[in-house]
């Protein structure tokens, strides 16, 4: 009898020695040595300074510095956690200062783009893990700019809405694309989608999981799909977060 056909037949537990050895692998899989304090508490400690002290040498030494040779400025105080962005495509970058970027962002510039495409980032930006960027033609992120986890910046769809040219593998065309402007001090929460042509305005909030389709005035709070200002962000409110 294989290992899966004997995970099976234990599993099913159709006769009392199928259940006894049911069990008894159970409570193998959670067997563990026990913890003991004194002894394994330091050593998680000194796993965690290692680990920390390793991503902190390959980040100075190795991942910083190669991204900034793709970078056109000198972007001085980026910080690059988690591994190295994937850049695709023809694509020109610029970066102020204090930028943080997860290593599990994506950014790409369009391939069928009559110009070489630019991102342009500024100063005190967070840019969340699992982020896509997609760069039409600009996408502008203004500074203090807060993007969370697995938002998208959809400045081009990749593929044509004729169903004959996407199997020909043509790409999309002109009006599928446009520009994405970020003004200072706007938050995507986590998931946000901004499509084509769209600028947000001014400290303005998107919550989770929106998809923005049109322009946002500045200080307001948006949500929805497609997102709707929901209300104003007060003055009160403005000091406040300041």
């Amino acid at each position: 009898m294989s290992a899966q056909a004997l995970k099976r037949w234990a599993k099913a537990g159709r006769s009392p020695l199928a259940r006894r050895v049911f069990t008894l692998a159970k409570a193998l899989r959670g067997a563990a040595m026990p913890s003991v304090p004194a002894i394994h508490a330091p050593l998680y400690a000194a796993r965690i300074a290692t680990l920390g002290a390793l991503a902190g040498a390959k980040r100075s030494l190795w991942t910083t510095p190669l991204l900034k040779s793709r970078i056109e400025t000198p972007a001085p105080g980026l910080y690059v956690y988690g591994g190295m962005p994937l850049i695709l495509g023809n694509l020109r970058i610029r970066a102020g200062r204090d930028v943080r970027i997860s290593g599990q962002t994506t950014i790409s510039g369009r391939a069928s783009a009559r110009a070489t495409p630019l991102l342009d980032i500024g100063s005190n930006v967070d840019i969340g893990w699992q982020t896509t960027i997609a760069v039409a033609g600009r996408i502008v992120i203004g500074d203090n700019v807060r993007i969370a986890g697995r938002a998208f910046l959809a400045g081009y769809p990749g593929h044509p809405l004729d169903p004959a040219d996407r199997a020909a593998g043509l790409p999309e065309t002109d009006d599928q694309c446009g520009d994405i402007v970020l003004e200072r001090d706007v938050w995507l929460a986590t998931g946000v989608t901004v499509l084509p042509g769209v600028t947000i305005g001014q400290g303005t909030v998107v919550g989770a999981g929106s998809v923005v389709t049109k322009d946002l005035p500045p200080f307001v709070l948006a949500a929805g799909s497609p997102a709707r200002v929901v209300r104003t962000i007060t003055p009160k409110e403005r000091i406040d977060v300041a």
